[in-house]
């Protein structure tokens, strides 16, 4: 699959997402902060960082920004709303939200990989709202809630 994309100014010089690795899922989007700036995110605080990117994702498809293992084991940073969506009609720029769950200030810098970006099929759906419960059907698990299977 190919993706438009386009770097805003702020963005002009990071690299473009790439997969790590031949079989990587995601690819690492990166910080386009001012050069020679750092934002220091506080234990708790949550910081919306830009990427400098504007992309056209194809309809029957979703962006999923997720964390990265390393920066949430070694600091306890993460996303905030993990997996964020960009929707196929989203022509914004490509943000971050990120939250430090550590103990320490993180410094962040520009350039540095925050986050992963994984494009993913989605389907459309539509409600049948005559449905009875009867026509649900009955599984083993029915209507047990939460902790209803176990531990």
């Amino acid at each position: 699959m190919r993706i438009p994309v386009h770097q805003l100014p702020h963005g002009l010089g990071l690299d473009l997402p790439a997969a790590a690795t031949a079989h990587a899922a995601g690819m690492d989007l990166r910080a386009a902060i001012p050069d020679g700036e750092s934002w220091e995110i506080a234990p708790g605080q949550r910081r919306l960082v830009p990427t400098g990117l504007v992309m056209a994702i194809p309809p029957g498809f979703e962006g999923q920004v997720r964390p990265r293992s390393g920066l949430a084991l070694r600091h306890g940073l993460t996303v905030l709303n993990a997996p964020g969506t960009i929707d196929a009609d989203y022509r914004g720029e490509v943000q971050v939200l990120l939250i430090n769950h550590g103990d320490a200030s993180f410094e962040l810098h520009r350039g540095e990989r925050i986050a992963q970006l994984l494009i993913a099929p989605v389907e459309s759906w539509t409600w049948i709202p005559e449905a009875s419960v009867e026509a649900l059907g009955d599984t083993g698990r029915g209507n047990g809630g939460y902790g209803s299977t176990g531990r």
